[in-house]
């Protein structure tokens, strides 16, 4: 993800890290070389009395385009908040449940309950970006409940289920009455219901159909426009023609990017620095050391 302030008009237009620009490039590229054939081939006039566009067809394309675009944009925008929003949140629950735990549970079933919280949410990050994050769980884990859960289907869905188990044993042994088990587990309810909307979002895509519509009609409609800019704006069709190129591939682009908001891409939220949070809150509530949070390198936030 891209932190970084808001720079000025000149540093905005060139601005490179976090664009879209080093990924449709090429295209950009290839849209204003063919566009610069297709003025040389009218300037020359061999198109006359073959090729005879005005630009009103284009106009109406280009509008079709855009609301196809923004729409597709728009959706792809609300996975990506959705998706901010439900790992916002996981921050609040896991406070929640490092402070309740203070008040129910003794020192070490605390610490053991917020141990297990804590790899949970480690677990999950590894899941979603298809990562291996052995090295990053606490330290606190026997190497057997590791083990055990990384050799399950689904290793965060299984560590907190051992979460809970802490709260169950704590139960069990009279240490805790319902109302406390009931108040530690309903911030385990909570992580529980984060998991499960960020699968969703990470298993289901958009509508294939929907992407490959908005991809291909882009594609058409730069690589059309040259025929109906040719004859009147003249050798400025190909910048004309990148101009409008950036705007659809870039666009398109963004949203392939948004889509999938788990990832390492630059513009995808950043689930490092989200569990170091997470540390440093658990650090804190039991008293260790905290480690520092996670600073952005060169404007990226991982």
């Amino acid at each position: 993800m891209i932190v970084r302030e808001r720079p000025g008009a000149l540093r905005l237009i060139l601005a490179w890290k976090g664009s879209v620009l080093p990924h449709i490039f090429p295209h950009i590229l290839l849209a204003g070389l063919f566009a610069t054939a297709v003025t040389w081939v009218s300037r020359h006039h061999y198109l006359d009395g073959i090729v005879e566009y005005t630009l009103l067809p284009f106009t109406l394309m280009g509008i079709a385009l855009s609301i196809l675009l923004s729409v597709r944009n728009t959706a792809t925008y609300n996975r990506w908040w959705e998706a901010r929003q439900q790992w916002g949140h996981m921050v609040y629950e896991m406070r929640s449940l490092a402070r309740t735990g203070g008040i129910y549970l003794s020192p070490e079933r605390r610490r053991a309950l917020m141990m297990r919280a804590l790899a949970h949410a480690h677990l999950l990050r590894g899941q979603l970006r298809e990562e291996d994050v052995r090295a990053d769980l606490p330290g606190g884990l026997s190497a057997a409940l590791v083990d055990q859960a990384l050799a399950t289907r689904n290793p965060a869905a299984f560590m907190l289920q051992q979460t809970g188990e802490v709260v169950a044993e704590a139960r069990r042994a009279g240490e805790i009455d319902s109302v406390g088990a009931a108040a530690l587990d309903r911030h385990l309810h909570g992580m529980a219901g984060i998991q499960a909307a960020s699968e969703r979002i990470a298993q289901t895509p958009l509508p294939f159909a929907y992407t490959l519509l908005a991809h291909r009609t882009a594609y058409v409609y730069c690589y059309l426009l040259p025929f109906g800019l040719a004859p009147g704006a003249g050798w400025f069709t190909p910048v004309f023609t990148a101009i409008v190129a950036y705007t659809f591939f870039g666009l398109d682009r963004l949203s392939e990017q948004l889509e999938f908001p788990f990832g390492r891409e630059t513009n995808d939220l950043p689930l490092d620095a989200i569990c170091r949070v997470h540390e440093i809150s658990v650090a804190e509530a039991l008293g260790d050391p905290a480690p520092e949070p996670l600073r952005p390198a060169e404007f990226e936030l991982q």
